[in-house]
C-alpha cells in the first residue's frame, strides 16, 4: 500500500491522471504480494475490477483516509494526540463539550507564570472536507508545545499571548469525510456552521444550499451552541477561523459587500498585508468586499460585532497545486498593476481590477461558488482541492500556517502595548 501511496503523490505531481496511476499502482502491488491486496480489502479497501487489463483496476473513492493519505490523522487519533500533549505539555488544559459522535475537544494553553495581554481565540474544522484545517490545528497546539520547529517562537509568544483551540469543530461529520465522502462541508444535520450565527443570518441559502443551509435559526445546531459559549466566556481580544478551499485572509464584514470594519480597521489591514507578504500572496482585506458576495451568519462577524473582539479574522490556507501558483501569480500581476494605489482608497483591495481572481479562486470561508461546482467534483477532486494530498506538501502548509498564528499573535501584542502606552500619556 506504501507503493500505491507514494505512486500516487507522484502522478498528482506530474500531472497524470488518477485513474491510470492508481491501476499501475495496484497492479503492481498485486503482482508483489497479492495477499498485501487481500488485506486491503478485507481492512476495508474496495476494489473495481472492471477488464482485467490493469488500467481496468481502479480505487474506489471511499477508501480510508489512512490508507490513501496516512500522514493524516483521523477524529480518534486526533483527540487521543491531544490527551498525550494535555498529560506532558506546560500550561495545557483539555476538555470536550457536546457528546457522542459530535463530542469537540478545547484545548487551552497559557504559560505557567506569563501575564498575557492577547487572549487568543482559533477556531478550526467548521467544515468537515477541510481537514488540513484541524491538522493545522493540532500542529499549532504541538508548536504551542514545544514539539515543532517552531517551538522557541512560540515560547516567547506565550510571554504575552494565551490560547483556546477548538481543533476539530464538525466531528460528527469529518468521520464520514475520513471514510471517503470527500466532498461533505455541513454538519450531521445538514447545517453549515459558518452560516448559524446570530449576525445578519438569514432563513435561506442563496448559493449552493446543500452547501450553505443556514439550518432552521440561528444557534441551533450543537458545534454553533458548543462555540457561542466558549467564546463568549473566553472574551478573547483575538479570534481566528481556519478553512481551506482557496487561499485568502480575511476581516469583517462578511456580510456587507459595500463597507469595511470600523473597529480597528487599519490595524487588522495592516496585520493581514504583513501576514500575507510572506505566508499566502493571496488576496486579503474584508471578506465580503473583496469576494463580491454577501456571506450571513458567520462567525467572523457575530464574535467582531457582538463580543467587541479587538482582532477578528478568518484565513483559507490551502488550494491544489496548480491554483495555487496561478493564484499567486496572478495576485503579484494585479498588486504591480496597480502601483499599490488599492491599499490608499478606503482601505480595501475590492476592485473590478480583481474580479477574474475571485470568480476562478472564490472562497470557500464566503462561498462563492455556484451549486454546480461540487456536483460535478468527484470525491477525490473534492480531497485535492481542500487537502494537501502529499506528505511534503501536508507538511510545509501545516509549518507556514503555525508560524503565521504566532507572528499575527505577537503583532496584535505590539498594537495593544502600543495602544496602552497612547491612553497612558494622554
Amino acid at each position: 500500500l506504501q507503493h500505491y501511496v507514494q505512486c500516487a503523490a507522484a502522478a498528482r505531481r506530474s500531472g497524470l491522471e488518477m485513474k491510470r496511476a492508481r491501476c499501475a499502482a495496484i497492479a503492481a502491488i498485486a503482482a508483489a504480494a497479492p495477499s498485501t491486496v487481500a488485506a486491503a480489502v478485507a481492512g476495508g479497501t474496495r476494489l473495481r475490477h472492471g477488464r482485467a487489463d490493469a488500467e481496468a483496476l481502479q480505487l474506489d473513492a471511499s477508501d480510508a483516509i489512512e490508507v490513501l493519505y496516512p500522514f493524516y490523522h483521523t477524529t480518534e487519533k486526533i483527540s487521543a494526540e491531544l490527551q498525550r500533549l494535555a498529560a506532558s505539555c506546560p500550561g495545557m488544559s483539555l476538555k470536550q463539550v457536546g457528546g457522542g459522535q459530535r463530542s469537540i475537544d478545547v484545548v487551552t494553553i497559557r504559560a505557567l507564570g506569563a501575564s498575557p495581554v492577547n487572549k487568543n481565540f482559533l477556531l478550526f474544522g467548521e467544515h468537515s472536507r477541510e481537514l488540513i484545517s484541524p491538522e493545522s490545528g493540532l500542529h499549532f497546539v504541538r508548536t504551542l508545545c514545544g514539539e515543532t520547529g517552531l517551538s522557541e517562537q512560540a515560547k516567547r509568544v506565550l510571554q504575552d499571548s494565551e490560547f483556546q483551540i477548538v481543533v476539530n469543530g464538525n466531528p460528527g461529520s469529518r468521520r464520514k469525510v475520513e471514510t471517503g465522502d470527500y466532498c461533505l462541508r455541513v454538519n450531521p444535520d445538514g447545517v453549515d456552521l459558518n452560516r448559524n450565527w446570530a449576525e445578519e443570518w438569514e432563513p435561506a441559502a442563496i448559493l449552493a444550499p446543500a452547501d450553505t443551509n443556514p439550518g432552521p435559526s440561528p444557534f441551533s445546531e450543537p458545534e454553533t451552541q458548543a462555540f457561542k459559549q466558549l467564546v463568549e466566556e473566553y472574551q478573547p481580544t483575538t479570534f481566528l477561523t481556519i478553512h481551506s478551499g482557496t487561499r485568502g485572509m480575511y476581516m469583517p464584514w462578511a456580510y456587507d459587500m459595500e463597507h469595511l470594519a470600523n473597529r480597528n480597521r487599519a490595524e487588522m489591514m495592516t496585520i493581514l498585508k504583513d501576514l500575507d507578504a510572506k505566508h499566502c500572496e493571496c488576496p486579503f482585506g474584508a471578506a465580503g468586499r473583496e469576494v463580491g458576495y454577501s456571506c450571513p451568519g458567520t462567525c467572523l462577524d457575530y464574535v467582531y460585532d457582538k463580543l467587541q473582539t479587538q482582532y477578528a479574522f478568518a484565513f483559507e490556507i490551502y488550494c491544489g497545486q496548480d491554483q495555487a501558483e496561478d493564484l499567486r501569480q496572478r495576485w503579484q500581476e494585479k498588486i504591480r498593476a496597480e502601483s499599490g494605489k488599492l491599499m490608499q482608497v478606503n482601505s480595501s483591495l475590492a476592485s473590478d481590477h480583481f474580479k477574474d481572481i475571485f470568480v476562478d479562486h472564490p472562497s470557500n470561508f464566503v462561498q462563492v461558488r455556484n451549486a454546480k461546482h461540487h456536483e460535478s467534483s468527484s470525491n477525490i477532486a473534492c480531497f485535492e482541492n481542500f487537502n494537501p494530498s502529499d506528505a511534503d506538501e501536508y507538511r510545509s502548509t501545516v509549518d507556514n500556517w503555525s508560524a503565521a498564528y504566532l507572528e499575527m499573535a505577537t503583532m496584535v501584542v505590539a498594537n495593544l502595548r502600543r495602544n496602552a502606552s497612547a491612553k497612558v500619556v494622554v
